[in-house]
């Protein structure tokens, strides 16, 4: 025998129905929120630690000295990252969010540009010995290695690449 349905269990089925698919769309962006790639997703590049994230009234506590400059620019706050590249060279990994994309470019365009080399990544990106500078919309993007080798210019630019790509989604 069949149960009959009643509005009352068609309304309770679609009150389910729309609670477990806001759960799961939550689930889903708040994955894809961090710009920062877990480990493995850019190859080669592991993720050493726990995000950290500085308010615009605490960034002189990370980058004392220069964080003046980011506050004229509209510094909303700065994300930082520790990866390490086949377990041997570390880089840290700072991306600053600010209130529009004039202050990441001021940034950006305030940076050094001799002993640079020109990449295409975001709207504007350089490379340098051992460290890669590139900014996308509102965020600034600056990825230091502790250790110059070989290959670390292009392992920079392969964890730029995907972090460009989740700052671009």
């Amino acid at each position: 025998m069949i149960p009959k349905c009643t509005t009352g269990h068609f309304l309770l089925l679609a009150i389910v129905c729309v609670a477990l698919g806001n759960a799961a769309c939550s689930r889903h962006a708040g994955a894809q929120a961090t710009p920062f790639p877990v480990s493995n997703e850019v190859a080669g590049w592991a993720k050493t630690g726990d995000t950290r994230t500085f308010s615009a009234a605490e960034l002189w506590s990370y980058i004392d000295g220069d964080a003046e400059r980011y506050v004229k620019a509209g510094v909303q706050k700065a994300s930082t990252a520790d990866y390490k590249f086949q377990n041997t060279v570390e880089v840290v990994v700072d991306i600053y969010t600010m209130g529009n994309a004039q202050g990441a470019r001021t940034i950006f365009e305030g940076e050094p540009a001799s002993q640079a080399k020109s990449v295409q990544l975001g709207d504007g990106g350089r490379l340098y010995t051992g460290s890669l500078v590139f900014w996308r919309k509102q965020y600034l993007v600056r990825i230091v290695a502790y250790k110059q080798s070989p290959e670390i210019q292009t392992a920079l630019q392969a964890l730029a690449r995907g972090i460009d790509r989740r700052l671009s989604e």
